[in-house]
């Protein structure tokens, strides 16, 4: 039998108890009241899971993913990570769903996209930019002049790719005095193939020499020493790039593409490629609020070439040039995500 003053103590340290209970309740509360009203992540956004980037290799897919990563992390409070590999074994991972997020796939460089999309695996979410070109370009200082430098217009009619042998003195190969010469692609690439084709097709081979340029690293080197010497230069290139965001450079007008004219010798111009934003679809239930932010994501060629033109010129990382685009572009993201999404970030 319980004595009367052992079941007052008993009472006395219920009604403690019940009280530590309430202050423990309120506090905790207060605390992530607080964190919240400061932005700051709460204990509750510390488990959300970690999302995982492709990183393909290229700098352009790497800058978006700085910028979608900043936005997640500051914005949404997802952990993000990234994983390296080639096109065809991190979009093979995203499949899979050991990749969540894909922010540039280059649907024509992926010859079995459309199946891989027809499966279900991998959700498209739209076009990240589909404004990018490739061809043989030419310094603008060519047809327009550049008074600023002293350079005068030597080709002021030069439009299109077929009006290259009327002007081949003015890219004369140093090499071979009788005929001119073309950067060509790097060797390799299916575009070498196609570009070489093209060319042949179109009679400028009979007064130009193809030059193939070993690597990307060499092709753009001869087109910097060119431009930063104010001289002649024709060869190929594609956007988005560091270089056309940094120079300024014209690209040859060629026929307006078609099936029936691509496909007779790529009498052509090259065809722009849909570079859309994948995921697994496991992001639809672990993440959706962060899919309908990346459905909104759009940038374009242009944007993306001026963001790795700032990298070059201040030797600067992707992650460095993200936030430099957060603070610069702050029209144009904050309409992909909700207003209180934005003030985080902008808070960050």
């Amino acid at each position: 039998m319980v004595s009367i003053k052992k079941g007052k103590n008993l009472k006395i340290f219920s009604w403690v108890l019940i009280l530590a209970l309430l202050l423990l309740v309120t506090g905790c509360g207060g605390a992530k009241q607080e964190a919240e009203e400061k932005g700051e992540t709460t204990v509750q956004e510390v488990v959300k899971p970690t999302l995982v980037f492709a990183d393909a290799g290229w700098d352009s897919i790497r800058f978006h993913n700085e910028v979608a990563a900043y936005i997640i992390e500051k914005g949404y409070g997802y952990p993000t990570d990234v994983m390296p590999g080639s096109t065809p074994i991190t979009f093979q991972g995203l499949e899979k769903g050991d990749i969540d997020i894909y922010m540039e796939a280059w649907t024509t460089n992926l010859p079995n996209y459309d199946e891989i999309i027809a499966r279900g695996n991998v959700i498209e979410l739209g076009i990240n930019f589909d404004d990018n070109y490739q061809g043989l370009y030419v310094p603008t200082y060519l047809i327009k002049g550049d008074p600023e430098r002293g350079i005068e217009a030597l080709a002021p009619d030069l439009k299109t790719i077929k009006e290259l042998p009327k002007y081949w003195e003015l890219f004369k190969d140093p090499e071979d005095n009788s005929k001119g010469r073309i950067f060509g692609a790097i060797p390799g690439w299916e575009v070498d193939k196609i570009l070489q084709e093209k060319l042949k097709n179109y009679g400028i081979l009979e007064s130009f020499n193809y030059v193939s340029p070993g690597s990307d690293t060499a092709l753009a080197t001869s087109m910097t020493k060119a431009y930063e010497m104010g001289e002649p230069w024709v060869g190929y290139y594609w956007e988005p790039t560091w270089i056309m965001g940094l120079y300024d450079m014209t690209l040859l007008a060629d026929e307006k593409y078609s099936d029936e004219l691509w496909n007779d010798g790529y009498r052509c111009e090259f065809p722009p490629v849909p570079v859309t934003v994948c995921v697994n679809k496991e992001m639809l239930e672990i993440a959706p609020e962060v899919v309908e932010f990346l459905k909104n994501y759009k940038t374009s060629s242009a944007l993306t070439s001026e963001a790795l033109a700032y990298m070059q010129e201040n030797q600067t990382s992707e992650a460095e040039a993200a936030r430099w685009f957060i603070k610069e572009y702050e029209e144009l993201w904050t309409k992909w995500v909700p207003a209180e999404i934005a003030d985080k970030v902008k808070n960050s």
